[in-house]
Protein backbone atom coordinates (compact mmCIF):
# COMPACT_ATOMS: atom_id res chain seq x y z
CA UNK A 1 0.00 0.00 0.00
CA UNK A 2 1.10 3.83 -1.13
CA UNK A 3 0.29 6.12 1.63
CA UNK A 4 -1.63 8.74 1.35
CA UNK A 5 0.20 12.26 0.45
CA UNK A 6 1.49 13.17 4.31
CA UNK A 7 0.54 10.07 5.99
CA UNK A 8 3.49 7.65 7.00
CA UNK A 9 2.42 3.97 6.80
CA UNK A 10 0.73 2.51 10.27
CA UNK A 11 3.88 -0.29 9.98
CA UNK A 12 6.26 2.61 10.00
CA UNK A 13 4.91 4.15 12.84
CA UNK A 14 4.71 1.08 14.87
CA UNK A 15 7.59 -0.19 14.64
CA UNK A 16 8.94 3.46 15.53
CA UNK A 17 7.61 3.52 19.12
CA UNK A 18 7.02 1.06 22.03
CA UNK A 19 3.55 1.20 23.33
CA UNK A 20 3.40 2.61 27.22
CA UNK A 21 4.37 -0.18 29.74
CA UNK A 22 1.20 -2.94 30.41
CA UNK A 23 -0.04 -2.47 34.20
CA UNK A 24 0.69 -6.43 34.66
CA UNK A 25 2.08 -9.36 32.51
CA UNK A 26 0.41 -12.38 33.88
CA UNK A 27 1.16 -16.24 32.71
CA UNK A 28 -1.68 -18.27 31.81
CA UNK A 29 0.68 -21.57 31.26
CA UNK A 30 4.14 -22.88 32.79
CA UNK A 31 6.35 -21.60 29.64
CA UNK A 32 8.01 -18.54 29.59
CA UNK A 33 5.90 -17.25 26.33
CA UNK A 34 2.56 -18.03 27.99
CA UNK A 35 1.87 -14.85 29.30
CA UNK A 36 -0.27 -11.80 28.70
CA UNK A 37 -0.13 -8.15 29.28
CA UNK A 38 -3.38 -6.46 31.20
CA UNK A 39 -4.00 -3.07 30.77
CA UNK A 40 -7.09 -1.88 32.69
CA UNK A 41 -9.11 1.56 32.79
CA UNK A 42 -9.11 4.20 35.10
CA UNK A 43 -11.62 3.17 38.36
CA UNK A 44 -12.48 0.17 39.95
CA UNK A 45 -14.16 -1.94 37.49
CA UNK A 46 -14.96 -4.72 36.88
CA UNK A 47 -14.09 -3.67 33.53
CA UNK A 48 -15.23 -5.44 30.04
CA UNK A 49 -12.23 -7.37 28.69
CA UNK A 50 -10.59 -7.39 24.94
CA UNK A 51 -8.37 -10.47 24.70
CA UNK A 52 -6.40 -8.84 21.69
CA UNK A 53 -4.11 -11.88 19.90
CA UNK A 54 -1.41 -10.34 17.51
CA UNK A 55 -0.56 -11.58 13.68
CA UNK A 56 2.87 -12.09 12.59
CA UNK A 57 2.34 -14.81 10.00
CA UNK A 58 2.24 -16.98 12.93
CA UNK A 59 6.26 -16.25 13.40
CA UNK A 60 8.35 -16.24 16.28
CA UNK A 61 9.90 -13.53 15.11
CA UNK A 62 6.93 -11.79 15.39
CA UNK A 63 5.64 -10.46 18.96
CA UNK A 64 2.59 -8.76 20.79
CA UNK A 65 4.96 -5.13 20.73
CA UNK A 66 2.85 -3.85 17.85
CA UNK A 67 -0.10 -4.21 19.00
CA UNK A 68 0.72 -2.76 22.50
CA UNK A 69 -0.26 0.11 20.98
CA UNK A 70 -3.71 -0.56 20.45
CA UNK A 71 -4.42 -2.59 23.78
CA UNK A 72 -3.46 0.49 25.29
CA UNK A 73 -6.24 3.00 23.53
CA UNK A 74 -8.71 0.09 24.61
CA UNK A 75 -8.03 0.76 28.05
CA UNK A 76 -8.34 4.75 27.52
CA UNK A 77 -11.52 4.09 26.25
CA UNK A 78 -12.60 2.02 28.89
CA UNK A 79 -12.21 -1.32 27.79
CA UNK A 80 -9.65 -3.74 29.72
CA UNK A 81 -7.28 -5.60 27.22
CA UNK A 82 -4.95 -8.36 27.71
CA UNK A 83 -2.40 -8.84 25.16
CA UNK A 84 -1.76 -12.38 24.64
CA UNK A 85 1.61 -13.55 23.57
CA UNK A 86 1.78 -17.33 22.79
CA UNK A 87 4.17 -19.94 20.96
CA UNK A 88 5.03 -19.44 17.52
CA UNK A 89 6.22 -21.24 14.27
CA UNK A 90 10.22 -21.13 15.73
CA UNK A 91 9.62 -21.22 19.51
CA UNK A 92 10.05 -25.13 21.27
CA UNK A 93 5.92 -26.46 21.12
CA UNK A 94 4.83 -23.73 18.91
CA UNK A 95 3.53 -24.21 15.48
CA UNK A 96 -0.02 -26.68 14.63
CA UNK A 97 -1.80 -26.84 17.12
CA UNK A 98 0.24 -25.86 19.78
CA UNK A 99 0.02 -22.39 18.93
CA UNK A 100 -3.66 -22.81 19.07
CA UNK A 101 -3.60 -24.92 22.16
CA UNK A 102 -1.82 -21.68 24.03
CA UNK A 103 -4.16 -18.79 22.73
CA UNK A 104 -7.13 -21.15 24.01
CA UNK A 105 -5.12 -21.24 27.41
CA UNK A 106 -4.95 -17.87 27.24
CA UNK A 107 -8.87 -17.50 26.95
CA UNK A 108 -9.39 -19.90 29.98
CA UNK A 109 -7.31 -18.32 32.34
CA UNK A 110 -9.43 -14.71 31.93
CA UNK A 111 -11.93 -15.54 34.83
CA UNK A 112 -8.86 -14.98 37.10
CA UNK A 113 -7.80 -11.59 35.97
CA UNK A 114 -8.69 -9.08 38.57
CA UNK A 115 -10.96 -5.76 37.71
CA UNK A 116 -12.22 -7.41 34.54
CA UNK A 117 -15.93 -8.81 33.72
CA UNK A 118 -15.76 -12.43 32.76
CA UNK A 119 -19.18 -12.08 31.25
CA UNK A 120 -17.84 -9.02 29.49
CA UNK A 121 -15.16 -10.48 26.93
CA UNK A 122 -14.42 -10.13 23.25
CA UNK A 123 -11.49 -12.38 21.32
CA UNK A 124 -9.66 -9.62 19.08
CA UNK A 125 -7.19 -11.02 16.30
CA UNK A 126 -5.71 -9.24 13.89
CA UNK A 127 -3.82 -10.52 10.56
CA UNK A 128 -2.27 -14.41 11.25
CA UNK A 129 -3.82 -13.80 15.33
CA UNK A 130 -7.42 -13.56 13.17
CA UNK A 131 -7.14 -16.70 12.24
CA UNK A 132 -6.32 -17.72 15.78
CA UNK A 133 -9.10 -15.78 17.35
CA UNK A 134 -11.95 -17.31 14.87
CA UNK A 135 -10.36 -21.17 15.62
CA UNK A 136 -10.49 -20.00 19.19
CA UNK A 137 -13.86 -18.21 19.36
CA UNK A 138 -15.72 -21.84 18.25
CA UNK A 139 -14.39 -23.69 20.80
CA UNK A 140 -15.11 -20.67 23.43
CA UNK A 141 -18.57 -19.39 22.26
CA UNK A 142 -20.00 -19.85 25.81
CA UNK A 143 -17.57 -17.61 26.86
CA UNK A 144 -17.21 -14.79 25.27
CA UNK A 145 -19.63 -12.11 23.72
CA UNK A 146 -17.97 -12.59 19.90
CA UNK A 147 -14.80 -12.31 17.76
CA UNK A 148 -13.24 -8.98 15.49
CA UNK A 149 -11.21 -10.33 13.17
CA UNK A 150 -8.91 -7.32 11.67
CA UNK A 151 -7.52 -8.29 8.42
CA UNK A 152 -7.09 -12.28 9.28
CA UNK A 153 -5.62 -14.89 7.69
CA UNK A 154 -9.76 -16.32 7.36
CA UNK A 155 -9.29 -18.78 4.68
CA UNK A 156 -5.41 -20.17 5.20
CA UNK A 157 -6.16 -22.59 1.81
CA UNK A 158 -6.66 -19.86 -0.39
CA UNK A 159 -3.54 -17.68 1.25
CA UNK A 160 -0.11 -17.72 -1.21
CA UNK A 161 2.23 -17.18 1.62
CA UNK A 162 4.55 -19.86 2.52
CA UNK A 163 4.20 -19.11 6.06
CA UNK A 164 1.09 -21.22 5.81
CA UNK A 165 2.77 -24.37 5.14
CA UNK A 166 5.68 -23.62 7.47
CA UNK A 167 2.96 -23.10 10.73
CA UNK A 168 1.11 -26.11 9.50
CA UNK A 169 3.85 -28.46 8.34
CA UNK A 170 1.93 -28.79 5.13
CA UNK A 171 -1.55 -28.16 4.06
CA UNK A 172 -3.78 -27.06 6.76
CA UNK A 173 -5.77 -29.38 8.24
CA UNK A 174 -9.95 -29.38 7.89
CA UNK A 175 -9.55 -28.21 11.86
CA UNK A 176 -7.27 -24.98 10.78
CA UNK A 177 -9.43 -23.34 8.27
CA UNK A 178 -12.13 -21.71 9.24
CA UNK A 179 -14.15 -22.05 6.10
CA UNK A 180 -14.62 -25.77 7.27
CA UNK A 181 -15.63 -25.48 10.42
CA UNK A 182 -18.75 -23.09 10.19
CA UNK A 183 -21.05 -21.80 11.15
CA UNK A 184 -18.92 -21.22 14.39
CA UNK A 185 -21.48 -20.17 16.77
CA UNK A 186 -20.29 -17.11 17.69
CA UNK A 187 -20.70 -13.24 16.25
CA UNK A 188 -18.33 -12.26 14.48
CA UNK A 189 -17.01 -8.89 12.99
CA UNK A 190 -14.46 -9.12 9.85
CA UNK A 191 -12.38 -5.95 9.32
CA UNK A 192 -10.70 -5.99 6.37
CA UNK A 193 -8.74 -2.86 4.23
CA UNK A 194 -9.59 -2.83 0.40
CA UNK A 195 -5.76 -1.69 -0.11
CA UNK A 196 -4.29 -4.22 1.85
CA UNK A 197 -1.35 -6.32 0.29
CA UNK A 198 -0.93 -8.46 2.81
CA UNK A 199 -3.71 -10.31 2.81
CA UNK A 200 -6.28 -9.61 -0.12
CA UNK A 201 -9.50 -8.10 0.45
CA UNK A 202 -11.31 -11.22 -1.15
CA UNK A 203 -10.19 -13.47 0.98
CA UNK A 204 -11.95 -11.83 3.78
CA UNK A 205 -15.31 -11.21 2.07
CA UNK A 206 -15.24 -14.85 0.39
CA UNK A 207 -15.18 -16.15 4.22
CA UNK A 208 -17.73 -13.76 5.54
CA UNK A 209 -20.11 -14.92 2.61
CA UNK A 210 -19.32 -18.46 3.41
CA UNK A 211 -19.81 -18.12 7.29
CA UNK A 212 -23.33 -16.10 6.72
CA UNK A 213 -24.23 -19.13 4.50
CA UNK A 214 -23.68 -21.84 6.68
CA UNK A 215 -25.73 -19.54 9.58
CA UNK A 216 -23.61 -17.64 11.79
CA UNK A 217 -23.97 -13.72 12.76
CA UNK A 218 -20.87 -12.07 10.72
CA UNK A 219 -20.71 -8.29 10.00
CA UNK A 220 -17.86 -7.60 6.99
CA UNK A 221 -16.50 -4.33 7.75
CA UNK A 222 -15.10 -2.45 4.87
CA UNK A 223 -12.31 0.03 5.30
CA UNK A 224 -11.91 1.87 2.01
CA UNK A 225 -8.57 2.46 1.21
CA UNK A 226 -6.74 0.87 4.33
CA UNK A 227 -3.52 -1.27 4.18
CA UNK A 228 -2.91 -4.20 6.83
CA UNK A 229 -1.56 -2.21 9.83
CA UNK A 230 -4.38 1.24 9.75
CA UNK A 231 -6.96 -1.28 12.09
CA UNK A 232 -4.62 -1.76 14.55
CA UNK A 233 -3.19 1.80 14.65
CA UNK A 234 -5.18 4.39 17.01
CA UNK A 235 -3.36 7.51 15.19
CA UNK A 236 -5.16 5.93 12.17
CA UNK A 237 -8.42 7.60 10.66
CA UNK A 238 -9.98 3.91 10.61
CA UNK A 239 -9.55 3.00 14.41
CA UNK A 240 -12.55 4.67 15.46
CA UNK A 241 -14.77 2.43 13.61
CA UNK A 242 -12.82 -0.35 14.46
CA UNK A 243 -13.09 0.66 18.03
CA UNK A 244 -17.18 0.76 17.85
CA UNK A 245 -17.14 -2.48 16.47
CA UNK A 246 -15.57 -3.69 19.75
CA UNK A 247 -17.86 -1.78 21.72
CA UNK A 248 -21.09 -2.92 19.96
CA UNK A 249 -19.81 -7.00 20.47
CA UNK A 250 -19.05 -5.97 24.05
CA UNK A 251 -22.71 -4.71 24.03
Amino acid sequence: MTPAPGRRDSHDILDDRPPPPADARIAYGPEPLQFGDLRLPPGPGPHPLAVVVHGGVWMANYNLIHTGHMCQALAEAGIASWNVEYRRYGDVGGGWPGTLADVELAVAHVPRLAGTDPSRVVLVGHSAGGHLALLTGRRAADRIRGVVAIAPVADPERWDNDGVELFFGGPPPPDGSPPRLVPLGVRQVVVQGTADTTIPFALSAGYAEAARAAGDDVELLTLEGAGHFEPVDPQAAEWPAVLDAIRALLG
